[in-house]
This record gives C-alpha cells, sequence and structure tokens, in this order.
C-alpha cells in the first residue's frame, strides 16, 4: 500500500505598513499635551527657519467658528520642494540630519532645535484648518491648505490629496522678503483668559530673561482681547526684588566659573553687600562635582558639553517684604507662576522644565525636608544654559516634556544639585544677618523669648490674680514640656550624626579581621581586632543612652572619643598629638558624659574631612604635608577648656555663622554637626569658642588650621 504525499511550497508576499490617515491626528492630539506646547513647536520652527522674530496673533478666540490664530515669522521659507518631501512628510528626517551634519544657519549660525520632524503636526490641536503660506529666496510663494477633519473621510494616509499652490505673484510675502506665514480656523474650543495668559507666559519664557540681546524675539497679542494680559507682571518688574544672585560655570569635572551676589535692599542700611568669587577658599571645596553620594563625576563622560547655571533668589518672608514690597500679592503670585529652573540651549528654552508642574530638580521636595537651608521653586528664577553643538546626549523626548532620563542626564541633574548646595549654603549666611537685623524675634531661644514677653504681659496687664495665676501656671508647664522636648531631640540629633561613624569604624574592624583570618588563620591579632569591636561598640552605645549630668574626668572623655575614632584616624593617617595627658588637672567636672563623647567624636570627624582636603592639594602640588590634630586642656579659676585644633585649611565660613543650623562649607554636610555641639554646650551651661589668635596656648604650625573649644563650668 502506497501512500502520495503533496508538498506545498511556503509562500511568501511582500506587504507594506499602510498608516491610516486618522494617524496624524493622533498624533497631533496624543503627542501634544496642551495649546502651549502646539504653538511652541511652531514657534521652534520659526527658530530653525533662521527667524529673528515670530508673531502670534489670534481674533474672536472666543468663537470656534470665526476664531483665528495666525503665526508669522521672517525665517528662510520653505521652497515647493521641501514642503512635498519634508514639511508633508511625517518623521522627516531632514533636520535630524542637517544636526548629524553639524549644519547650521545662514545667519544666526543655528543648529536645528527639531529633529523629530512630528512638531508640526501639533498644529491639529489647535484648529481644523490650516492655511500655510511660505516663500523661500529666489522662489516663487507657495501655498498649502489642509482641513485635518477631512481626513477622517479617507482610510489610508496616502489617499488624502494635499494641493500645493505656487504663486508667481506673491500676496503675503512682497518685495522679495522670505518667511512662513500659518493661519489655523475653526477651533476646536473657544480660548478663554487663562489659557491665554497661560500661552503668553509660555511663549514670552522661550527666550531667556537674563539674556539682555537676543537674536530670536517671540510675541503673542490677542487685538480684540486688550485686557487680558494688562496685570501681567514682567522680568523687570520683579528683578529688583531679588536679594541673592548667582552664576555658576561647570564643565568637566568641576566648577569652573562661579560669582555670587547678596544685593540688600536701600531700605535695609544694616546691610552690605557681598560678592563671592571663585578665588574664595569655600568655593575650592566645592570645586570637584559630587553626587548625593558623595561620589565624583565628570561632565565630560558624555556629550553634555559646558554647563552655565544662573538665578535670582527671592525671599518671601514676611518680615523681608515690608521692608520695601508695595504688591506683595503680585509677587508671590508671580513667583508661584514663573519660578523654577528653566532649561535653554542654545538660548532658545526647552519645554517643560519650570513649569510648575515639573519639579525637575525635587526643589519643593528638598524644601520639606530642610525648610530652613533649601530653595524652593517659588523662591529662585533660574536658567541652565547649554550649547546644542556640544549636548547631544541630552535627548529630547518624542512628546517634547524634558530630556530622556538617560545617564548624561543624571549626569547634567547631579551638576546642579551640587552647585544648589554650594548656593544655598551661601545664602544661609546672608539670610541669617536679615533675620538678626530686621527678624520679628530675638536669634536666640526665639521660643522662650515669646513665652518671656507673655509672661510679662499677663503680670503686667491681667488684673485677676485667679486668672492670672492659672495662665502663669500653664505658660510654666509649656515651658517645662518646651524644654524637655528640646533636650530630648538634641539627644536623638547627637546619636543620628554620629550613627555613620559607627558604620563606618564596624565596617573597617570587621574588614581587617576578614583580612587577617585569610592570611594568619587565626592569630592573637584577631582575638585583638574582636576586642577592639566589641569596646568600640560599647563606647558607641554609651552614646544613645539616657543622658544625665554627673562628675566626669576629662581626660577619660577624651580617651574614649579617641578611641571610638582610632580606626577611621589611622586609615586617614592622622596624627593625634594628646598633649592634654601631660596637664595636671584632677578636677572632675559635672557634665553628660554621653553627649560630650557624641559632640567631641563630630568635631573629630570634622576635622578628618578638611585635613583630607589640604592633603588632597598638597599631593597636588607635589608638596609635603602631615595630618595632625592636638588635644589639649586648659582652666582658669571658673571653667576648664577642651582645645581640638587641626592643621587642615581652616574655617571657610565665617565663625559667626558656623553654628547656624545647616551652614555647611562641605559639599553635601547638612551643617548640623558644629550647630548641635554648640546646643550641647548651651544646655551644659558651657560655651563653644572659636578663639582669636593667642586667646590660648596652641603651637605655631595649629595656628592656620581650625581650633574648637569647649568652655565647662567647673
Amino acid at each position: 500500500m502506497s501512500y502520495k504525499i503533496d508538498i506545498i511550497q511556503d509562500k511568501r508576499v511582500t506587504a507594506k505598513f499602510k498608516p491610516r490617515a486618522r494617524l496624524l491626528l493622533q498624533l497631533g492630539d496624543q503627542l501634544i499635551k496642551n495649546e502651549s506646547i502646539a504653538l511652541l513647536e511652531l514657534v521652534k520652527n520659526s527658530y530653525d527657519a533662521d527667524a529673528s522674530k515670530v508673531d502670534i496673533y489670534m481674533e474672536n478666540i472666543d468663537s470656534e467658528s470665526k476664531g483665528i490664530i495666525i503665526v508669522e515669522d521672517n525665517g528662510c521659507g520653505m521652497s515647493a520642494d521641501i514642503v512635498e518631501n519634508v514639511w508633508l512628510e511625517p518623521g522627516s528626517d531632514f533636520k535630524a540630519k542637517q544636526f548629524e551634519k553639524r549644519v547650521v544657519s545662514p545667519i544666526y549660525k543655528r543648529l536645528p532645535i527639531g529633529e523629530k520632524g512630528i512638531g508640526r503636526f501639533g498644529v491639529h490641536k489647535l484648529g481644523r484648518v490650516i492655511e500655510m503660506t511660505t516663500k523661500a529666496a529666489d522662489t516663487n510663494e507657495i501655498f498649502v491648505r489642509i482641513n485635518w477633519s477631512s481626513f477622517n473621510d479617507y482610510k489610508y494616509l496616502d489617499d488624502v490629496p494635499i494641493e500645493i499652490v505656487e504663486r508667481g505673484t506673491p500676496q503675503i510675502f512682497k518685495n522679495n522678503s522670505t518667511g512662513t506665514n500659518i493661519v489655523i480656523s475653526q477651533l476646536w474650543n473657544k480660548w478663554e483668559r487663562g489659557i491665554a495668559r497661560e500661552v503668553k507666559r509660555a511663549i514670552t519664557s522661550l527666550a531667556s530673561p537674563f539674556e539682555e540681546e537676543s537674536s530670536f524675539l517671540p510675541s503673542f497679542n490677542i487685538f480684540d482681547k486688550p485686557g487680558w494680559f494688562d496685570d501681567l507682571l514682567d522680568w523687570e518688574d520683579i528683578k529688583g526684588y531679588s536679594l541673592f544672585n548667582f552664576e555658576i560655570s561647570m564643565e568637566g569635572n568641576s566648577i569652573v566659573g562661579f560669582d555670587y551676589n547678596f544685593t540688600p535692599w536701600p531700605t535695609m542700611t544694616k546691610l552690605r553687600n557681598r560678592n563671592v568669587s571663585i578665588n574664595d577658599p569655600i568655593i575650592e571645596t566645592f570645586k570637584i562635582l559630587k553626587d548625593r553620594d558623595e561620589s565624583e563625576f565628570s561632565l565630560s563622560e558624555y556629550r553634555i558639553g559646558k554647563v552655565v547655571y544662573k538665578g535670582y533668589i527671592f525671599d518671601l518672608d514676611s518680615f523681608i517684604l515690608k521692608l520695601g514690597v508695595s504688591d506683595k500679592k503680585g509677587l508671590k503670585s508671580y513667583l508661584r507662576e514663573n519660578g523654577g529652573v528653566r532649561v535653554f540651549r542654545d538660548k532658545l528654552r526647552v519645554y517643560d522644565y519650570g513649569e510648575s508642574e515639573n519639579d525637575w530638580l525635587e526643589l519643593d521636595h528638598r524644601r520639606f525636608q530642610y525648610p530652613t537651608k533649601s530653595i524652593s521653586n517659588n523662591l529662585i528664577l533660574g536658567a541652565v544654559y547649554l550649547d546644542r553643538w556640544d549636548s547631544s546626549d541630552l535627548i529630547e523626548k518624542t512628546n517634547r516634556e524634558g530630556f530622556v532620563d538617560n545617564q548624561a542626564y543624571k549626569a547634567f541633574k547631579n551638576a546642579i544639585w551640587h552647585s544648589m548646595d554650594l548656593i544655598e549654603t551661601l545664602r544661609m549666611i546672608d539670610k541669617r544677618k536679615l533675620k538678626e537685623f530686621y527678624g520679628p524675634t530675638p536669634k536666640s531661644e526665639p521660643v522662650m523669648s515669646i513665652l518671656g514677653e507673655t509672661k510679662r504681659y499677663v503680670e503686667e496687664k491681667i488684673k485677676d490674680s485667679e486668672v492670672k495665676d492659672q495662665i502663669i501656671k500653664y505658660l510654666d508647664k509649656i515651658e517645662f514640656d518646651y524644654k524637655r522636648v528640646s533636650e530630648n531631640l538634641l539627644k536623638a540629633a547627637g546619636a543620628g550624626l554620629s550613627m555613620s561613624v559607627v558604620v563606618h569604624e564596624v565596617e573597617k574592624i570587621i574588614y581587617e579581621v576578614e583580612k587577617v583570618l585569610k592570611a594568619e588563620k587565626a592569630s592573637e591579632r584577631v582575638l585583638h581586632l574582636v576586642r577592639h569591636l566589641s569596646s568600640l561598640v560599647d563606647g558607641y552605645s554609651e552614646i544613645i543612652r539616657r543622658s544625665s549630668q554627673t562628675k566626669e574626668n576629662l581626660k577619660e572623655i577624651l580617651d574614649q572619643s579617641i578611641f571610638n575614632t582610632e580606626f577611621r584616624l589611622d586609615s586617614h593617617n592622622i596624627k593625634i598629638i594628646p598633649k592634654y595627658k601631660d596637664r595636671r588637672i584632677h578636677e572632675k567636672v559635672k557634665i553628660a558624659k554621653n553627649l560630650l563623647i557624641g559632640t567631641l567624636m563630630n568635631i573629630i570627624d570634622n576635622s578628618i574631612y578638611w585635613l583630607d582636603q589640604k592633603g588632597f592639594k598638597a599631593i597636588e602640588k607635589k608638596e609635603l604635608f602631615n595630618k595632625k590634630i592636638l588635644i589639649d586642656i586648659s582652666e582658669d579659676n571658673e571653667f576648664v577648656y577642651i582645645i581640638i585644633a587641626d592643621n587642615g585649611t581652616g574655617f571657610l565660613i565665617p565663625t559667626e555663622d558656623i553654628t547656624e543650623p545647616f551652614v555647611s562649607a562641605k559639599p553635601g554636610g547638612m551643617g548640623l554637626g558644629l550647630h548641635i555641639a554648640s546646643e550641647v554646650m548651651t544646655a551644659q551651661e558651657g560655651r563653644l569658642i572659636f578663639p582669636e589668635k593667642g586667646d590660648f596656648e596652641i603651637p605655631e604650625e595649629f595656628e592656620n588650621g581650625a581650633t574648637v573649644v569647649f568652655s565647662l563650668k567647673k
């Protein structure tokens, strides 16, 4: 029995994508978020066309059927060939190729901003009918009319007939002029005042307010609604109210240019202008770019180029505004709507950085975490400048809402965050002076000051003795509870600041144990290290135990503080000079031992950091530098003094400012260590001193470093 098997050959057919006609409507509707972005895309096309100006006019926009939007520029215009084979080609790579070849425009030498070839279809977001008239040099004027609604009448995109008219006699661009005129009619929606104002703000913000001269000026007007923009403040109205301004240039792995200014108003007669330039010692510590993990990075790892960051910072505290702002509501409203940091590439804005809904630098989040130090979006008008030629790794998203979140973008943001940290540190110094001279309450202990004033008022004004006694009783309880809460928070903060050192020390010892075990299997050295680790943990646990004042031997406290930081000091090649061991001070001091140990460790930790910074500079200059910390004790009839001095960089911030919270010359530093140290000493009826030369007996090699003195009452 036999079977016949039929062999069927594979059938191959060549097929093609067949884009539906309604695809363009979907592109315009889904890729373009709102009217502002739709118009901005048309404005950017004018920029790419080498225009020096683009004017947007509107009429009858409260009527869908009668309303029109006109966009006209004086750019290079388009020929019939460009209209047919580029402008009418969705996703055209014409501009992308120009950018790849670095073809710049003939007059203003601009690289093209648009690359995707889809932005022009955003006009569908505005109206159903578009009429475009354009003229290039030495060509006929071209006219194209498109009714987007008719696209639904055709199945496929190439079925839609588009008529291109060449006019031998130009109707708009006469006398050899060039440019493009677009008229949009049959609007999808009626325009209201709020939307129009938002578009006005978006259009005027395309050019940076900090640039005095611009080769590109967009404008926006509505002819029959003259009052819609009357009360809109502009940059010139607002600029004078800023108190701080800055300009930072970053390139490669460092800050290459820096200028910061504190500019108090004429009414602030107790304050003077202050300038900080790149030659200031504090800038030296921030020069190398570091990310949020304190790791160094370089912009040159990517095609980002030079980054220039400018900004004006405002202060909206009520006690400041009353010194020189008449329209407080207007100022706050302007900053609320316009505040933030915008990005400009070749001086043209990259949307939507700086918009209220895009907190791309997390400024508002940081302000919530550190309300005293951080600058929120409504306090800054900032601009970041990029060069189009050098920043090709920063790629704009297809939907025109910022850059693609790639590694280059992360490095770019880290550079801005790094510079913000520096600016916020400098601003804190000047803000403290503002508050000191013009603030509503005394600088120190404002809560206790208010309670004291309240008590005096009650004593003087309330006649009923029973009521008076009850009020005073409650005020006393509030004062007692406030002090108790403050002390508990102080202890918690001290322990928290020491925790990073705990982890660091334990990790180092465990690492050392691991190395010895591998090398020696087991030895007395391992046993010694494990015992050391146990003692170390015991020493740290002392910090977080309940704090109470007892009579303590200061030498023992200093021994414990050095022991707790011994491995870290060794790993950084820092020599401790324990001069206190030679002193004959037998009297014990009443002190909270745990708090003092934690505070001393924080001071030693600061010295380690700044000694390292000076060490790095010495290596760069090929100089010999031995890192040292001197610890000594001195006394007089009333006080015992603990002296900690190093031969590092010294204080880069004025000592009258350095104990303020969130003021730190250390990049990424919280600025709480010295503040808490000062608060601890105040709570122990002591004082933190930053002595002048000659106040204490300090060897000459430590005179240019940092010296901190703990003054403890006998």
